[in-house]
């Protein structure tokens, strides 16, 4: 019998010891709060590209993107929440920074280089582009979750020529 209680009591152990584990490891994967703006933050490196490094921070449910070049500079930053993309005042070439919404803004554009990815998370992405003077042309889009926007399927609702049952009917 004292063999059995130790050995429910080894196996309580080892199960908590995974949920600690467990619960240790998904905290590793939020992104921080601060950081913001340095050139090299306390934060994952989440770049698609080898030319830059792009780290997220992630605040009051506003992800804060920004992108450094190789040697810790920071180039550019952007915050994105519900689709909304705001070019943040931090980087040497945040004047270079154009959006879904601001589109062709940019006066770095002749004698650009090679557009290559830096970010994409699924519903953000970025892209940076060279240019011959040494600044980076950063383009940012977004896309809407299909469960944050469901396709519509009523062609008078989608239009905006909502049909209401008044007394003309």
């Amino acid at each position: 019998m004292f063999r059995k209680s130790s050995h429910c009591a080894a196996r309580t152990v080892v199960v908590a010891l995974l949920v600690a584990l467990l619960s240790t490891s998904v905290l590793a994967y939020q992104p921080p709060a601060t950081g913001l703006g340095q050139s090299w933050p306390n934060a994952m490196d989440v770049s698609v590209s080898p030319h830059y490094h792009v780290y997220v921070f992630v605040r009051d449910g506003i992800r804060y993107i920004q992108v450094n070049d190789l040697n810790g500079t920071v180039r550019a930053g952007v915050a994105v929440a519900d689709n909304v993309i705001l070019v943040l005042p931090i980087g040497v070439d945040q004047q270079y920074v154009s959006t879904q919404h601001n589109a062709g803004q940019s006066d770095a554009t002749e004698n650009a280089g090679v557009t290559e990815t830096v970010y994409s998370d699924g519903t953000t992405h970025m892209t940076a582009t060279p240019t011959s003077t040494g600044a980076l042309i950063v383009s940012v889009t977004t896309t809407p979750s299909a469960l944050a926007n469901p396709p519509c399927t009523d062609p008078f609702n989608c239009a905006g020529n909502v049909v209401s049952g008044g007394a003309g009917k």
